[in-house]
Order: structure tokens, then sequence, then C-alpha cells
């Protein structure tokens, strides 16, 4: 049986229990610290798509299911660099002081849905940001839950990905459940497990104070050990379960 072929079976028939066997995981020695925290230089795949080889194929198997459906699964943003996150990180933090917001408020606003650089997901070519390319719909802001739900024009999309997507190893990244904190609701974030989970294993055994201050980040100035923790636990930790190691 090819790899990918055992891989969608054994994913398939381990979601009920919401386990993946360690077969399917990588060592968390095969990842070094720069990859981990984006500045390290992984093998992208797919022209638009950006991800890991393993990652990449099954998205396409995916995507070509979803076609079947006429639904268009278009990513809006998979893999990013440690200075993308920076300056999207930066941008938003200038934006809201010069709004008027206190340093400390303005770090909350963005941790609502953007990643201190550094640490997120996107760092490791696993993760995607997806719409259907084929919905109509009006306005730039794409990534609103709205437009998943209810008569928005992507819940056809996310009616199908919670009947499918587990099939092909991704899993929602931030979902509704209540009581889970950190970043806000994302119907739009998935990540392929079968690599992220070991990567989040080895990115557990990093000091992230370091990681987030050692860049001189606009509002690093503020982020106190409390703050780091919290970060950490609710932010990077409290996520679907079917993603933590």
């Amino acid at each position: 049986m090819k790899r990918r072929t055992f891989v969608k079976s054994t994913v398939f028939t381990t979601v009920a229990i919401g386990i993946l066997p360690s077969s399917l995981l990588a060592s968390s020695g095969d990842y070094s610290y720069d990859e981990l925290i984006g500045k390290g230089k992984p093998k992208l795949f797919g022209e638009g798509i950006n991800l890991r080889k393993e990652a990449y194929e099954s998205f396409l198997e995916m995507k070509n299911a979803a076609s079947r459906e006429k639904l268009d699964i278009k990513i809006v943003s998979s893999y990013r660099d440690f200075y993308r996150q920076k300056g999207i990180w930066e941008r938003k933090y200038k934006q809201y002081t010069n709004d008027g917001l206190a340093p400390q408020q303005a770090i909350s606003k963005i941790i609502e849905y953007s990643t201190i650089p550094g640490t997120s997901r996107h760092h490791w070519a696993t993760d995607i940001d997806i719409i259907d390319g084929a919905a109509g719909y009006s306005g730039n802001d794409v990534l609103d839950a709205k437009k998943f739900h209810g008569d928005g024009p992507f819940r056809p999309l996310k009616e199908w990905l919670d009947e499918n997507v587990n099939t092909y190893g991704f899993y929602l990244v931030y979902t509704d459940n209540p009581g889970r904190k950190g970043f806000k609701y994302e119907p739009w974030h998935y990540s392929y497990a079968p690599v992220s989970v070991p990567m989040l294993d080895a990115y557990k055994k990093l000091k992230v104070k370091e990681i987030i201050t050692a860049e001189k980040v606009a509002g690093a100035a503020h982020f106190t050990d409390d703050f780091i923790e919290m970060y950490r636990k609710e932010n990077i930790l409290d996520i679907n379960p079917h993603l933590l190691p």
C-alpha cells in the first residue's frame, strides 16, 4: 500500500478517537529551531499553495474531491515566514497605537486573530486559510466567520469540510468549542495533522520568551512573563485537541 493511501485510510479510521497513530508522526528531531520559528527554508510545493510535500499532496486530493461537488477550495494564506509575520504584526501594532490604544490594548487586539512572529503555525507550511473560490462574495474581508455560516457564501464549503476534511488529515485549528481561549474562532484555518502535530511537539520544547523578544518585535517591551505564559497556554496550545501531541 502506498504511504499516501495508508495515511488517508489510517487518519480516517482514527478520527473517532481523535488520536493520530505514532507511525504517522515525524520525529520531533527532524525540525530545526529556525524551521520551527519561521526562519528556515522548507521545500514548498504547488504554485499558490506552498505546503510541505505530504500536506500538498493531500490538499490536492481534497481539492479534487471538493471540485466534484462544485466547490473550489482556494487558499488565501499558507506558508508565511518570520519576516512576513513580523510585517503583519508591526503594521497592526502601529495602526492600533496610532488610533490611541495603549500598547497592552493594541497587543490584546492583535492576538484576537494574529500571532506574534516566531509563534505562527503558518511558519510550518502545514496550515492553510481557505475559502470557496467558486462562490460569489462581496468585500475584501473574506476571512469573516459570518461568511461560513447561515446564508454566507462559504457555508456549503464549510458543511462539506465538516464531513470530509479529516479524511485528508486536515483539522480545524481554532474551533468554536465552548470554553476554548486564545485566538478567536477561525472556520477557515485548517492544519495538516500528520506533520503539524510533531512540529508542535518540537515547538513546545522551545522557550517562547526568547523567541518573541530576540528580534525586538514592536511591543515586546510589554511582553511580561505572565503575558507570555498566558499566550503560550491559550494562543499556542488551546487548539483543537486532534492537533495536540
